[in-house]
């Protein structure tokens, strides 16, 4: 049940929710579902593209949440999300919780050849030395981006908002596809909320980065709607041959869900000339509407992200929003 109605006290409220200019829309939509207002914040550059923060109202000893995705300009929103931090911790902020709807860098979790970085891990420790309390994540790339922290990390997932859209499809004949073997866990999980759907795996390769060579379907599509479920669409070449190959091996018609809207390159356009039928995505990333593909559906995570920052501001249980 939600908990929004507790949170405010003798007509004062005890917490404050601050935007970067990342995706202000959606902390627009998380604050008016908290029934709040966004606080005073001023974020201009220099004229040499420096970022300067300044916190315009007193947050002395108040529960403070910054809601701020790392999307394109990756580098940008990042380093204006540790300047945010840093000011709400010189103002004697009480707490200070991040919320990352989109958590940029995740990609690069592991060394998987000789002398790469581990990028995710250096963002970890850049949000916690900046000052950041707790972490509050939607879907991450990988769970064990989690165990970089030595703060408390919340782990959301955009399911419940997704499987609202996918349950409209009202089909009975549906199978939820995994996109790599990477995402099985994922479909699975998605699969069970729906009355234990069957899943099929595509059989993937990466040759490079954002370069994937589809090879085979393990699993029965044929005459069934496909719903394939990934965490995020970058340049959509994964997604699209995954597509082609369902259309070969049958399947009567294609949908698929990402949490997140990367939409780098030529994404939009391999979209519209896929046999993907509907892209459902979340508003974690900000969409350009003049350039997005007419196939895609954004559906909205701000009543999630405000029932879990209720939740953390109260302390109760985020977990129960996904039982």
């Amino acid at each position: 049940m939600p908990i929004r109605q507790t949170i405010q006290s003798g007509g004062q409220t005890l917490f404050k929710i601050f935007s970067g200019t990342a995706n202000p829309e959606l902390a627009k939509e998380v604050a008016e579902y908290l029934e709040t207002s966004l606080g005073q914040v001023k974020i201009t550059p220099f004229s040499d593209g420096e970022i300067y923060v300044q916190i315009q109202e007193s947050v002395r000893g108040v529960d403070c949440f910054v809601i701020q995705p790392t999307c394109s300009p990756v580098n940008e929103n990042l380093m204006e999300l540790l300047i945010l931090i840093d000011a709400l911790k010189r103002a004697s902020a009480g707490r200070i919780t991040v919320v990352m709807p989109y958590y940029g860098y995740a990609r690069q979790d592991r060394k998987a050849a000789g002398r790469e970085a581990i990028t995710a891990k250096l963002v970890a420790d850049l949000l916690t030395t900046s000052g950041a309390n707790r972490i509050v994540a939607l879907d991450l790339h990988a769970p064990q981006i989690m165990g970089f922290f030595n703060i408390l990390v919340d782990h959301l997932y955009a399911s419940p908002v997704l499987l609202d859209y996918v349950r409209s499809l009202q089909s009975k004949d549906m199978v939820l596809v995994s996109p790599d073997v990477g995402g099985v866990a994922r479909a699975r999980a998605f699969a069970k909320k729906l009355d234990d759907a069957p899943i099929a795996i595509i059989d993937k390769r990466r040759s490079a980065a954002n370069v994937a060579e589809v090879l085979s379907v393990v699993g029965d599509v044929e005459g069934k709607v496909a719903v394939m479920v990934d965490d995020m669409v970058d340049t959509a070449g994964t997604l699209v041959k995954g597509a082609e190959l369902l259309k070969k091996e049958g399947a009567k018609s294609i949908y698929a869900c990402a949490t997140h809207a990367v939409l780098s390159g030529p994404a939009n356009e391999r979209i519209d000339d896929s046999p993907i039928e509907k892209l459902i995505v979340t508003n974690s990333i900000p969409l350009d509407n003049s350039k997005v593909s007419k196939k895609i559906v954004q559906v909205s995570v701000a009543k999630l992200l405000g029932e879990a920052i209720a939740r953390i501001h109260e302390d109760c249980s985020v977990s129960e929003l996904f039982e």
